[in-house]
């Protein structure tokens, strides 16, 4: 796969060179080496395009059809309903069989999205994001193939009606793609990707970016973001549901208005679950929005990790229950939606007072919650809810702000211990607040409504890429980064509880520490692992801040 290299105009445009809020810089991480782009399309040269939107939709390579798809009429303002589905697109006029280089589009599977194709030339296409399902507000996320093309055949496609401006791709995020040959995910190289205001669609922005087919038999796919599907994560629990773990258990709280399955997984030893034992619990939720797939990786790194047969998982399991809900929206990931539900909701608005009939997994997972809260048998200490953000950069926090001083203060105490063990973790961009617009969401109303020990965060994590504190570079994420993010999460729930003392310095006799890593002599002989060491960057102040936070718990 690579961009495409024709350094002539590739379509209809004059190959002025725009000036869009891009970089061009070198490609980065997994791309081979790629040649230069042809020049982008030009956003000053409006009115000068041909559109054809009447391709053939095809159920099969054989036949053709004429019409427009379902929902979309001849003016390019009416809404896209719906995704396409095997759609060739083909000059004006033309009504013979498809030829090779006559691409076909589809995104008639799950979590995809694309709802129009407009042919501009055998060099360039619009498309347009399908709506989520019931809410035309939010155009995001997109996912779809590309088959019937020729070797060498270079193309640019613009992504025309998105709902933001303000994105990463500003600062050099880039879609991603695999094709059937080559089934890892890889983005595609930054200077091929432009990202400005087009005047030919009302001065929205637009992203544009070039590629060159170099297989002819694969079949391309294109995603926002690297895809995590329902069908995904029901394949990784049913693995993990078979190894028949004694402190792993499965079971699904509700069923989707479509009848998927709302499922949650407990992660403790069994003794933890005895009547009349007191319970530790930490409460762990994600993908409420489903174009967020990041959230999905690092759920799976926590989850991942809490299973493992590692040292400090070990520990963990026998101190604290983690009840985790993997996926919140089911319906909205299956159906390529960024933000909302089958029924066009913003879950993470309503958790104050969800209905049984038109939000059910949120209202099974308020009620789980709170029912766990108000048991004298269990302690919620803290919940997490994990997200993908789409305009900052590396992984941070959200916490509350309460009237109690010393509750305000503990809060600091994990986030400071994540960025200790995670480079790709910025303390820049945690924060702290009670928006009013934020009142509906996990976070703030649990942080409410359960025990004022229960500590409530929202864990972000970029769509693109991350800086550490020795490189301004930016370092694209990648499937592994994100997993590796959700590990070094889990870890950090052991240097918490150890640091309030609820997870003893010393390590139990029934532990068995494998390896000799640095860390595994720390823990074994009771050291605290450096955990209270700091940044050069962190003020006296700060250090006081969180020394007092510990000591009051």
């Amino acid at each position: 796969m690579s961009a495409s290299s024709n350094s002539s105009k590739p379509g209809s445009r004059p190959p002025t060179n725009p000036k869009p809020t891009a970089t061009n810089q070198q490609s980065r991480g997994d791309s081979a080496s790629e040649p230069h782009a042809p020049p982008p399309p030009n956003p000053n040269t409006s009115g000068s395009r041909t559109k054809s939107r009447n391709p053939s939709s095809l159920n099969n390579e054989d036949s053709t059809g004429s019409g427009s798809e379902d929902g979309v009429g001849n003016n390019g303002d009416e809404p896209v309903v719906g995704n396409v589905n095997k759609f060739c697109a083909v000059p004006p006029g033309y009504s013979n069989k498809p030829k090779r280089g006559h691409l076909i589009f589809d995104a008639c599977f799950e979590s995809g999205n694309i709802g129009r194709v407009d042919y501009i030339s055998d060099f360039e296409y619009d498309l347009f994001i399908r709506p989520d399902t019931c809410n035309p507000k939010f155009r995001v996320w997109f996912n779809f193939t590309v088959e019937n093309t020729v070797e060498g055949q270079r193309v640019i496609f613009n992504l025309v009606n998105f709902s933001k401006t303000k994105s990463l791709y500003r600062e050099g995020m880039t879609p991603c793609v695999k094709s059937s040959s080559r089934p890892k995910w890889q983005r595609l190289p930054t200077k091929n990707v432009y990202y400005y205001k087009c005047p030919d669609h009302h001065k929205n922005y637009v992203m544009s970016f070039a590629f060159c087919f170099d297989r002819q038999k694969d079949t391309y796919q294109f995603a926002y973001c690297f895809p995590y599907t329902y069908t995904r994560l029901q394949a990784h629990l049913d693995a993990i549901e078979k190894k028949k773990y004694s402190y792993v258990k499965r079971e699904s709280l509700t069923s989707t208005v479509q009848q998927r399955r709302l499922d949650l997984l407990t992660i403790t030893n069994e003794e933890n679950l005895d009547p009349g034992k007191r319970q530790k619990v930490v409460g762990v939720t994600s993908r409420v929005h489903p174009g967020e797939s990041p959230a999905s990786f690092v759920c799976q790194g926590l989850i991942d990790f809490l299973i493992s047969n590692q040292p400090e998982a070990q520990i963990l399991r026998q101190y604290i229950v983690f009840k985790v809900i993997p996926m919140l929206n089911p319906d909205g990931v299956y159906l390529g939606n960024y933000r909302s539900s089958l029924m066009g909701f913003d879950l993470n608005r309503h958790w104050g007072n969800p209905s049984a009939w038109a939000h059910p997994t949120l209202y099974a997972a308020k009620n789980f919650f709170l029912d766990l809260d108000a048991n004298e048998d269990v302690n919620v200490q803290m919940y997490c809810d994990i997200h993908a953000h789409s305009t900052l950069m590396n992984g941070f926090m959200y916490g509350n702000i309460f009237e109690d001083s010393n509750r305000f203060e503990r809060q600091a105490v994990f986030p400071r211990l994540m960025s200790n063990n995670c480079d790709d973790f910025s303390m820049a961009n945690t924060n702290f607040n009670r928006d009013q617009v934020k009142a509906g969401t996990g976070r703030r109303y649990l942080g409410g409504a359960m025990n004022e020990d229960a500590l409530c965060y929202t864990l972000e994590v970029s769509f693109y890429g991350y800086m550490t504190s020795t490189s301004s570079q930016v370092i694209p994420y990648t499937e592994e980064a994100y997993i590796k993010l959700g590990r070094n999460f889990g870890k950090t729930f052991l240097d918490y509880y150890r640091m309030t003392g609820v997870i003893p310095e010393k390590i139990p006799s029934s532990i068995s520490l494998k390896g000799n890593s640095k860390k595994s002599k720390k823990l074994s002989r009771g050291d605290t692992g450096g955990l209270m060491e700091y940044t050069s960057n962190d003020s006296s102040k700060g250090r006081q801040y969180l020394t007092a936070a510990v000591s009051q718990q």
